[in-house]
């Protein structure tokens, strides 16, 4: 069995393993609570941050990793498009960009707003990790001009990815999505296995609500 540790960006591979059928546990994480307590955990990623993912004697961290191991592990799989077609350049850069390009910006403002003392929530750091996501989702803004998934005409783990990334925006660091970004959004989560990942994950479930986000 399957072993998925911590919610956060573990919902993309829950949401991933959702989409591909693959039996797994959620095992939770609270970070809040000081994650150097959880020994379990600890011992299978010191660095103490998640998700990590445990599957017979594999242990993987690193959200976009875990979705690459999966899908090159348990695919061939229409989550991961052939290397050969026209659609894996784009699905491969999104794939990507949604942590490197959106997610970790964000993070770098989302983790000023919440822990640095007031006088420095407004910091350089911040701005720049602000401007950084505006860049980068340029490339997103200009791809669903194109076509309504990050891959072409069919959804992807590119999509998990980036609809990750564009939701922690919103609901993390007050971004407001324009028009097309939403209705992007609103087509990747109307999936059944946006929805079976919502259930395993009641963490996730609850901040989306709490940000008023249909979550049935």
């Amino acid at each position: 069995m399957i072993t998925l540790y911590g919610e956060g960006r573990g919902f993309r591979v829950a949401w991933l393993l959702e989409e591909m059928g693959l039996p797994y546990r959620l095992r939770p994480v609270d970070m809040l609570a000081g994650v150097e307590n959880d020994t379990e955990f600890m011992a299978l990623n010191p660095a103490g941050f998640i998700p990590a993912l445990q599957d017979g004697d594999v242990v993987m961290v690193e959200s976009i990793a875990i979705l690459e191991y999966l899908m090159a592990r348990y695919g061939p799989t229409p989550m991961a498009p052939d290397p050969q077609s026209a659609a894996f350049p784009n699905y491969q850069q999104f794939l990507h960009l949604g942590e490197a390009g959106l997610a970790v910006p964000m993070f770098m403002r989302v983790v000023s707003q919440i822990l640095a003392p007031d006088d420095e929530k407004d910091n350089w750091g911040a701005r720049k990790g602000v401007t950084m996501f505006k860049g980068r989702l340029k490339l997103v803004d200009r791809q669903l001009e194109r076509a309504p998934y990050m891959a072409g005409e069919a959804f992807t783990a590119a999509d998990i990815s980036v609809t990750y990334a564009l939701q922690f925006a919103k609901r993390a660091g007050g971004y407001g999505l324009n028009d097309a970004e939403r209705d992007y959004v609103a087509r990747t989560t109307a999936r059944e296995g946006y929805k079976r990942a919502m259930d395993v994950c009641q963490a996730t479930k609850g901040w989306a609500a709490s940000h008023g986000e249909s979550v049935s």
